[in-house]
């Protein structure tokens, strides 16, 4: 029987936050990028540990819960998420994050990642998925800058994005061997990695034919039918994303990888990690997108758009 290999891929275009500076910094862009070391002089880098956002609490003195993802909201059931403290979490990930992460690890091992030559195709060990842990606890899409907003200046976020745009965030903390379902945002996207190593995997707009686009409702998104964790169980969706090219990214403690807006992606984690996702629209983008956005919204929670089959209220696929 033939091996399915897969889509073809290659390395995401990268350059050392320095030299980006040197260059005369970030601009107009429609291909991803990724800068090394982008926060290596931001507060961040010291602030947002483990043990430092464990120590987090609301005004009251309290200690912050919140709802977490126990499963992927991409395919399958809606799950009703459980409410939980962060504190006690954030600690237990600090305890996991002390293990090394193996060169051998992931859906790229890093050891043969640094022997691959600019511009070289190669397949990915989509294998690495079938040993994960279904239904983690993962803390995902919090608006974690809104209720803590001292935590704003700890990112510079201006250095990478100058101009203006309207900008929301979005904090993902959880273990390794987790991981986002395939799908493409409406806005761009800066992916800040304060802790732990992601693996990114990405398709251009120009593969949309190959990504299986849900009917699922999802505010500012649009998702994939094609679950990456499972296609030992669905190899002719792997059949399928062969005609697609991919970039993949490997991204570490301290980068920032851009994400245009309709770029599909899917997110593995190699490792606790704490990352803030970026949003922003410009004014043109907010008439173009936000507008369009804002009004599937309404109607979706008037029940006259997609109602019932969606991320944020429980249905049966």
């Amino acid at each position: 029987m033939t091996q399915i290999l897969g889509p073809a891929f290659k390395l995401v275009e990268e350059i050392d936050a320095l030299q980006l500076a040197q260059e005369g910094g970030f601009g107009e862009r429609t291909r991803p990028l990724l800068v090394k070391g982008a926060l290596r002089n931001w507060p961040a880098q010291e602030n947002w540990s483990f043990e430092k956002m464990a120590q987090l609490r609301n005004k009251d003195g309290s200690e912050p819960t919140r709802k977490f993802q126990n499963g992927l909201v991409e395919q399958g059931e809606t799950q009703e998420r459980p409410l939980l403290p962060i504190a006690p979490y954030l600690r237990e990930l600090a305890a996991l994050a002390t293990v090394p992460v193996s060169d051998e690890a992931g859906l790229l091992p890093n050891r043969r990642r640094l022997q691959l030559q600019p511009g070289e195709e190669f397949h990915l060990n989509w294998a690495h998925m079938q040993s994960f842990t279904p239904h983690r606890n993962y803390l995902a899409q919090w608006s974690i800058l809104e209720d803590f907003p001292q935590l704003r200046s700890d990112f510079d976020i201006r250095s990478l994005w100058p101009g203006w745009r309207w900008t929301w965030e979005s904090v993902f903390m959880g273990p390794a061997n987790t991981h986002t379902g395939l799908h493409r945002d409406v806005p761009n996207n800066w992916f800040c990695q304060a802790r732990g190593i992601k693996e990114f995997v990405m398709f251009p707009p120009s593969e949309e034919a190959f990504m299986r686009p849900s009917k699922k409702y999802d505010w500012g998104a649009t998702l994939s039918s094609i679950n990456i964790a499972h296609f030992d169980k669905n190899p002719e969706q792997l059949r399928e994303l062969e005609q697609a090219k991919g970039l993949y990214a490997r991204v570490e403690q301290g980068d920032a990888l851009f994400i245009p807006k309709r770029t599909w992606h899917a997110v593995v984690s190699l490792a606790p990690s704490i990352s803030l996702a970026v949003f922003g629209l410009t004014a043109k983008e907010i008439l173009l997108s936000g507008v369009p956005t804002a009004t599937k919204d309404l109607l979706h929670n008037m029940h006259l758009y997609r109602w019932g089959h969606c991320i944020c209220h429980k249905h049966i696929a």
